[in-house]
């Protein structure tokens, strides 16, 4: 056959190939998907509400709310309750407060995890697999459960000299709140990263052993620069889940200038009275740091749901 007749031949291919493909596109949908993206359109909206309602209010003054409702259209919209709540709720001094206690603790839960998980996956530590179960099993434990003990622990334990500022005691401490943050967050981070060292080959290990490096070498220049994804997905879940914390702060904590920013809210309140269009207006404050981070690190968000889910 000659070259002109496998020219055409393969053009006439590609044609028929081109309209098969545009056959197949304008296939008919069925009712099924067209009902199963309306309600992904719904549930997408239901979660979308509880941020916009706030916001709404936020823009209207109080009286406004008061006498024509929540859901009326609006006569006025302005910013007032941002700068009301900004300079009002003393914002940044918490703010400031949230990143001491969130940024620790991130750092050593990926540092203690890391190390554990290393030993259990990697070492074939004696008795691994029964620790990994109560790591595991510590997260299923609720807060609520160990909130007293763990309060009137705090108001007795007193700090070594060099970590007494600006508090003796454990209670109204950062410290007090870092480790409780660590310690409920550490086995969930143990879990993931454990399953995560189960993929890397052992024979990285081996090779490492026989160049002569010991335990912390294995652990520092070996597993930890293969692992800096899941470190990094856990980190960005981790600050997310710390940040947002409440019930700690209000708990072991008096002292309110010392307090994260969500648990500062409180300060927006007045004893006999509630502006709550002012209380949303510190409400979406706060969040935004957690969203700006969610939407800059959204695929860090997607791989951290998935880690350690290939092996265990």
């Amino acid at each position: 056959m000659s070259e002109p007749v496998r020219v055409a031949d393969r053009a006439t291919d590609s044609r028929a190939e081109g309209a098969d493909r545009r056959v197949r596109g304008k296939r008919p949908v069925s009712p099924l998907r067209v009902v199963i993206r309306i309600f992904l359109w719904v549930v997408a909206l239901g979660w979308l509400v509880p941020l916009l309602l706030p916001l709404y209010a936020s823009l209207r003054p109080y009286a406004e709310t008061a006498a024509e409702g929540y859901f009326s259209l609006p006569k006025t919209l302005n910013f007032d309750y941002y700068v009301q709540a900004w300079r009002g709720g003393n914002l940044p001094t918490h703010f400031l407060n949230t990143l001491l206690v969130a940024v620790p603790a991130v750092l050593f839960t990926l540092f203690f995890a890391s190390f554990v998980a290393f030993l259990i996956s990697r070492r074939r530590l004696p008795g691994g697999k029964l620790l990994l179960i109560l790591f595991t099993a510590g997260n299923l434990l609720p807060q609520q459960v160990v909130l007293t003990p763990v309060y009137l622990m705090y108001t007795k334990l007193p700090l070594p000299w060099w970590m007494s500022w600006p508090s003796e005691l454990v209670y109204d401490s950062y410290w007090g709140i870092i480790a409780i943050h660590v310690a409920f967050q550490t086995g969930f981070c143990v879990f993931v990263l454990s399953n995560y060292m189960d993929t890397i080959p052992r024979e990285l290990i081996e090779a490492a052993t026989v160049d002569g490096a010991g335990v912390w070498r294995q652990y520092w220049q070996v597993i930890l620069p293969l692992v800096r994804p899941a470190l990094g997905a856990l980190g960005t879940l981790e600050f997310a889940w710390i940040y947002n914390d409440f019930l700690w702060a209000v708990v072991l904590m008096s002292t309110g200038d010392k307090l994260p920013v969500t648990s500062a809210l409180n300060n927006l309140r007045s004893v006999y009275f509630t502006d709550y269009n002012l209380l949303a207006a510190g409400s979406i404050l706060v969040a935004l740091p957690t969203l700006i981070v969610f939407f800059v690190l959204q695929r860090q968000f997607v791989s951290g749901l998935t880690l350690g889910a290939n092996k265990g």
